[in-house]
């Protein structure tokens, strides 16, 4: 009867050495945790005319170093991701290694926390510091988007998680115990599948229209006086290409100059007697071939209506002095007359407005400016921008460095009013006459605020346009800001010129692994070994007895067959 009766749910002791095992394996897994988790932004990837560019992979998983020469002898770079902050970089050495094709396991840059477009300050100039450093990242981002680069690169911003780890890594390689398979360490993964190919990336227009007054009611009639924008961007790391500046300075310039005509042409009275088309444009950087296709979309009667167009880039760099670019010769009567309107309202604002005339090249694919476009149809145009001379193709076009801390608010509340002045006093034919139709203190006074909060969102939304769908939440803001502001507003969808080719893949998690060298492997495989071993003896022993134990390690006796 006793015997019958059921022991007690316990957990018998003999299983106790099996619960101590397990709980070794779980905390073994646990050293497989990342240490941290990093959002990290891949090089851009494309192709020129079929030839390639920037970073050709995405996937990273290699052990972390943070020197070109740490234990060079011993240590295979091609299966190292190096960590290098920018703020320390040897660009003659960075160029020297990329330029001999040698090979990493990967390069993660890592950018300061000033230069993320979630950093929206807005103290401009004054720090020597930071000017310099700009100006490493830019020359570091021209040698990289224009190498072919067979291993990922990824940009990172510091943060404490981050410089923890790079100070660990830094310690190992100067104790000459760089991360190896062997010694262990720190290891780099982003998981990734293969880039590819952007099929047919399209580039969207919008265009606003803002008619005049005409008696008999019909403004198709009218002239017409464009101002335009390119709004998208093209960067080292195009989900970071916020272009603050360049363009996003022109594109909030439009949006206020628009608000203000909206403004004046409201009342009858005050319309007056030219059409106003607003065309923000795509394919900046390049070539324009936004906006060449935009304006090859109008008809015949009204590319011949328009009197001229005034492109706007770049216009947000402390300063006094902007230039006029033009494709006609200085001496045209009509480059005269819009020269003259804009010299005489900037005098009025303490600014200055240099003439700068460059030939088109015909032949050449390159268009260095988005008046070009206009002058290539025999349409009177002139860029307006704080910069002097030209970009180079895909250059200064939302660099890492062009963020909103670059951008003041004051320089482009200043070339709205000079815009808008010009152009207000060649509509209502007061050249000349001093009249201040944009006064500070009167009803058509530039919005600061209005002026701030584009300029905001701009200086966070990456804008690298074959990454733009038709229905991205931010063109439809610019669809809807514009058709606030005027009459009527059209959007043109279009494909990318087909020289321009870009792959996907722009971003990722980067996670940053502890790992055991195979010493410590093979040591917990010893001990784990003995401790089985030993607990199988144990459980036979106490079981079966210990003769039992010692006859599974006799040699069993051997058997003769008998030949038949």
């Amino acid at each position: 009867m006793a015997n019958s009766q059921r022991r007690p749910a316990a957990l018998d002791p003999v299983y106790y050495p099996v619960v101590a095992l397990a709980l070794i394996l779980v905390a073994c897994v646990d050293f497989c945790d990342a240490v941290t988790v990093v959002d990290v932004y891949r090089l851009v990837q494309y192709d020129l005319s079929g030839v390639p560019f920037g970073s050709r992979l995405a996937t990273l998983n290699h052990h972390a170093g943070s020197s070109f020469f740490a234990s060079s002898s011993t240590v295979d770079l091609s299966r190292t991701v190096l960590m290098l902050p920018v703020r320390e970089l040897d660009l003659d050495l960075i160029k020297e290694y990329i330029g001999q094709g040698k090979l990493l396991g990967g390069l993660l840059l890592l950018l300061p926390p000033q230069f993320s477009p979630e950093k929206v300050e807005t103290a401009v100039g004054g720090d020597e510091d930071f000017d310099l450093l700009r100006n490493k990242v830019s020359e570091l981002e021209r040698l990289l988007i224009h190498a072919n680069i067979p291993y990922p690169v990824y940009f990172a911003f510091e943060d404490d998680n981050i410089n923890a780890v790079l100070a660990e890594v830094k310690r190992n390689d100067a104790s000459g115990q760089p991360a190896t398979a062997t010694t262990g360490g720190y290891k780099l993964v982003v998981a990734a599948s293969d880039p590819k190919k952007i099929a047919s990336p399209t580039i969207t227009n919008i265009q606003g229209w803002l008619p005049g007054l005409k008696p008999d009611g019909d403004s198709s009639q009218l002239p017409t006086i464009a101002i335009v924008a390119s709004y998208d961007t093209f960067g080292a790391a195009p989900a970071l290409s916020v272009g603050s500046d360049s363009n996003g300075s022109g594109v909030v310039a439009l949006l206020e100059i628009a608000r203000l005509f909206s403004v004046l042409y409201s009342n009858p009275k005050t319309r007056g007697r030219y059409n106003l088309l607003f065309g923000l444009t795509s394919g900046g950087p390049y070539n324009f071939n936004g906006t060449q296709k935009w304006l090859r979309s109008f008809d015949q009667r009204l590319r011949e209506s328009i009197d001229y167009a005034i492109c706007l880039n770049s216009l947000g760099s402390l300063g006094n002095e902007l230039h006029l670019h033009v494709s006609k010769p200085p001496e045209n009567t009509y480059i005269q007359q819009i020269f003259q309107g804009f010299s005489s309202v900037a005098e009025e604002s303490g600014l200055q407005v240099g003439l700068k005339h460059k030939k088109i090249n015909i032949s050449s694919p390159r268009v260095a400016w988005e008046h070009e476009q206009f002058s290539r149809l025999r349409v009177t145009a002139a860029t307006i921008s704080e910069l002097s001379t030209a970009p180079e193709l895909l250059e200064g076009t939302g660099s890492l460095s062009d963020n909103r801390r670059s951008v003041s608010e004051a320089s482009i509340i200043r070339s709205v009013k000079l815009v808008a002045e010009s152009v207000a006093r060649h509509i209502y034919s007061q050249e000349g006459k001093g009249t201040n139709i944009f006064a500070d203190n009167g009803s058509l006074a530039v919005n600061p605020s209005y002026v701030r909060s584009w300029l905001d969102l701009l200086s966070t939304t990456s804008r690298v346009a074959p990454f733009l769908s038709k229905s991205d939440p931010l063109i439809m803001a610019l669809q809807k800001e514009l058709a606030d502001h005027t009459a009527e507003v059209n959007v043109q969808h279009e494909t990318l010129d087909e020289t321009f080719t870009f792959y996907d893949s722009i971003s990722g998690k980067l996670h940053v692994y502890q790992v055991a060298s195979v010493t410590f492997d093979l040591l917990l495989l010893l001990v784990l070994g003995s401790y089985l071993i030993t607990l199988f003896s144990f459980l036979v022993i106490t079981t079966r007895g210990l003769d039992d134990l010692i006859s599974l390690f006799r040699r069993p006796p051997s058997r003769k067959v008998k030949a038949v």
